[in-house]
């Protein structure tokens, strides 16, 4: 009988790779994992990511370590992720922006949906419109008004075309038929950092950037951009019941790997991400900063597929409607 050694050697091939595959997944993960944040350190999305990341650690006995890579509104620590090793040891936390960016940006070297695998969803956070401690106006009517007052000489801050404060800043502007001088920075970190400074005037930012900050009297606060309250800042009123009616955006965190991350790699990282939310460290520290991880239904990879289609879908036409894009 004829025996083809290529054939065998060939089968043999394919054998120990699937064997190796399925051992790699069987031990996954077997080193640290990266978690990138596409904006500055101190800021919103990285405060959550952190809190998460350590958690996470516990549950899959690997150190979960975060690093920022921000810059062109969370773009280009996206496009760093879609072009890592699928392997499940590169995950990525990113908010609102990633149902943006598609819109916005004319070119992008990633697909926002086609080129990662979802994880889970992981908190939905209030945003807050403040401004430097000692600007003029005394309520969220005020402000209005100054603003319109002095739209040449106002300045506000975002952290870059397609982040969440430039988001809110635009439907704010746009609600109140008024533009300002936009200063926009790598991260709203350092856009925080300007305002406490007095650098710029005013900014809208996720309230885990901003509660400490309100409660300490550093900043000036006016209002929130939910349809209720925050608990943790319980004296702030909403900006429809301070006289703007149905200004409301809220800022979702997605948690991603890149395409082509084996299931059994995604599961095992979602089920981390499930206990980190119940984690009663993760849910007071949240609550301190007016937020509250999502129920354990939507941290799951079909729940975040399905409201990144959706969210996209949702802002496509309002970036168009208000022409604003980015190279």
């Amino acid at each position: 009988m004829h025996v083809n050694i290529k054939s065998l050697r060939f089968v043999a091939g394919l054998a120990l790779v699937a064997s190796t595959f399925a051992h790699a997944q069987a031990t996954f993960p077997n080193k640290t994992i990266t978690m990138i944040v596409p904006f500055a350190a101190g800021g919103p999305t990285d405060t959550v990511a952190r809190l998460v990341a350590q958690s996470m650690s516990k549950t899959l006995n690997q150190q979960v370590i975060v690093e920022n890579v921000g810059g062109a509104g969370g773009t280009i620590g996206a496009a760093r992720v879609a072009k890592a090793e699928p392997d499940g040891h590169t995950v990525f936390l990113h908010h609102i922006g990633q149902s943006t960016a598609p819109t916005l940006y004319r070119k992008l070297s990633y697909n926002a949906i086609d080129s990662f695998e979802p994880i889970g969803l992981v908190t939905d956070v209030p945003m807050t419109i403040v401004a430097r401690k000692d600007f003029p106006a005394k309520d969220f009517k005020e402000l209005i008004s100054y603003i319109k007052a002095n739209k040449n000489k106002v300045s506000y801050a975002n952290a870059g075309v397609g982040s969440a404060s430039h988001l809110c800043g635009m439907l704010f502007q746009s609600a109140i038929d008024t533009e300002v001088t936009t200063v926009p920075y790598k991260g709203t970190g350092p856009a925080m950092n300007d305002l406490l400074g007095g650098q710029v005037d005013f900014m809208c930012d996720q309230t885990t950037n901003t509660t400490s900050q309100i409660k300490s009297g550093k900043i000036k606060a006016y209002a929130v951009t939910t349809k209720s309250k925050v608990p943790s800042l319980p004296d702030l009123p909403t900006a429809n019941e301070a006289g703007l009616p149905n200004f409301e955006i809220a800022v979702w965190h997605g948690m991603y790997a890149p395409k082509g991350t084996p299931k059994p790699a995604i599961d095992k990282l979602a089920n981390a991400l499930q206990i980190a939310l119940k984690d009663s460290t993760v849910k007071q520290r949240f609550a301190e900063l007016g937020t509250e991880p999502v129920a354990e239904n939507r941290a799951t990879p079909e729940a975040l597929r399905s409201h990144l289609k959706a969210e996209i879908d949702k802002w496509s036409p309002i970036i168009k409607k208000a022409g604003v894009y980015a190279d």
